[in-house]
């Protein structure tokens, strides 16, 4: 059977699924995409087993087939190609295919389209809509909080917290945690689910940057994001979340207001000197000046910088680990923000001074004990 389709928006197509590919798979065929065409529509599938991702486009078929075709080798064929109709030639029987374009042609092996895992149903499930842009911001903003130790799997995703009038996104590692929380998303019921770091990491980088409208459906197995021609299936994280509520202080009467821009790179300098394992950096707060200090004892490099600042509260000292810091920093878009402590032992929360409209950001660091020096 034949088919032709533009390599330039196969490739684009492509893209958006590629990455759920991974270099060794379990199962061999899962190097592979399937490509199917039903009445003209090619609709082609990637997966992992935990996240599948599909993607459709109109082709100039009048037969329907299944084949699961080697993902490596057509896309590096198809970053080579300019712009031009390509013509596949595959024979099911015995597991080919030819792809001809303007000046050459590939021949390569394929496998059987029923041998390649099937995609989950979601029967019986919940919805909600979000825009494409909020969600792409809400994991952004949201996941790189998220634990990398998979001996915690509850904390390896973010914690999706649906409500009649808002939705709130909770990553944390037990050291940081970040809360957002949109009011313009309006669920209409209460749920909860945990989706997975990778699969989320997948969903933002093929969503567009406007306000185009993502179905979402989920049950307690999985959830099925619709975007467009594209669409993402991941399979949830079956654990309880903890009770992320119980670790943000209700009180916190010392607040230091700062300009973002100016405090992220101090901590950034100053942090060049620390410790390569703790990554400390010291806070000490005296009226209106704040000094930032590190000091790495084994190779006996240390810093410190000085900045004004705005406080209210009695002078304290405070470690914090300084990674962690600039992370938070770096996924604030206020220009000002406000770190609000209770004591040394105790975490601090920082939060932009002025939140964007409908949005609710928190952002939370555990405190770190320090040495005298």
């Amino acid at each position: 059977m034949k088919f032709i389709v533009n390599s330039s928006v196969l490739l684009r197509q492509l893209s958006y699924i590629d990455g759920v590919v991974v270099a060794k798979p379990i199962i061999p065929i899962l190097n592979n995409f399937l490509f199917e065409i039903k009445d003209g529509l090619l609709t082609i599938h990637s997966t992992d087993l935990e996240t599948t991702m599909n993607t459709s486009i109109k082709v100039d078929s009048k037969e329907n087939l299944s084949i699961a075709i080697p993902s490596k080798t057509t896309m590096e064929l198809l970053k080579t190609l300019a712009d031009q109709p390509l013509a596949f030639s595959i024979n099911e029987e015995k597991g080919t295919v030819e792809i001809k374009y303007e000046s050459g042609r590939f021949k390569l092996t394929a496998q059987r389209g029923d041998e390649f895992p099937k995609t989950p149903e979601i029967a019986e499930g919940s919805t909600f809509e979000i825009g494409a842009k909020i969600l792409q911001k809400a994991i952004a903003k949201s996941s790189f909080a998220a634990s990398t130790d998979e001996l915690r799997l509850n904390l390896t995703g973010v914690y999706l917290q649906l409500f009649k009038n808002n939705v709130t996104f909770v990553a944390t590692d037990a050291n940081r945690l970040v809360r957002f929380t949109r009011n313009d998303v309006k669920p209409g019921a209460e749920d909860s689910l945990i989706l997975p770091r990778k699969a989320l990491s997948l969903l933002k980088s093929c969503l567009p940057t406007d306000d185009t409208i993502v179905k979402v459906t989920f049950n307690r197995q999985n959830a099925h994001f619709q975007i467009g021609e594209q669409s993402l299936i991941c399979r949830l994280i079956d654990e309880k979340y903890p009770d992320y509520r119980a670790v943000i202080p209700a009180e916190n009467p010392n607040k230091l207001s700062l300009d973002r821009g100016e405090f992220l790179m101090a901590v950034k300098r100053v942090s060049i000197t620390s410790n390569k394992t703790t990554h400390q950096i010291r806070l000490k707060i005296t009226g209106s000046e704040l000094t930032i200090s590190a000091e790495d004892i084994d190779f006996e490099n240390e810093s410190q910088e000085k900045m004004a600042c705005v406080y209210e509260g009695e002078d304290m000292e405070i470690g914090f680990n300084s990674k962690y810091l600039l992370e938070m920093l770096n996924n604030i878009d206020a220009p000002t923000i406000s770190l609000e402590m209770s004591q040394p032992n105790r975490a601090g929360v920082i939060l932009p001074a002025a939140q964007e409209a409908d949005e609710d950001v928190l952002m939370l660091i555990m405190p770190m004990m320090l040495n005298n020096y």
